[in-house]
């Protein structure tokens, strides 16, 4: 143990780690520019893309606006009844998600036990076709499996 406080292993170890840092740091600040995709009206398309997809990332956010379109007002365990599958947990933290968004709404009504009701946003309610759209692409993919296996 006593070597390892000599001058000259303190100072190769601490010239090492300095330049580990500085390669980690300048490959970690270089970017590839994009080569297809460099005029700024497809730039503001991949992030408006990239934004969306982070905002409806995960297994359960479209079943529960797609639910939740379905229906006018549901309270959480009507939810958690229609969306099969899903925990409370989940859905407590994928409705808080939807919630900051500014995708669904949530009304605490003043009743014992109390008693909560989410519904959508007008401006959740702009996700509409979009809902429709995947409904019908996974009816027509699972016809097309269904099919191409019989």
């Amino acid at each position: 143990m006593h070597f390892l406080l000599e001058s000259s292993f303190i100072k190769e170890t601490t010239l090492e780690f300095s330049y580990l840092c500085w390669a980690k740091r300048k490959h970690s600040t270089m970017k590839k520019l994009p080569v297809i995709n460099n005029n700024q009206a497809c730039q503001t398309r991949i992030l408006g893309i990239r934004d969306t997809m982070e905002l409806l990332s995960g297994k359960w956010k479209f079943h529960i606006i797609g639910t939740l379109m379905q229906g006018d007002k549901l309270r959480f365990m009507e939810l958690l009844r229609e969306v099969e599958g899903i925990g409370t947990k989940m859905l407590s933290k994928e409705l808080q998600d939807l919630e900051m968004n500014h995708l669904i709404s949530r009304t605490v009504l003043n009743t014992k036990p109390v008693t909560v009701e989410y519904q959508i946003t007008d401006f959740g309610k702009t996700l509409e076709p979009i809902v429709d759209e995947i409904a019908k692409w996974g009816i027509a993919y699972r016809n097309f499996i269904y099919n191409k296996n019989k």
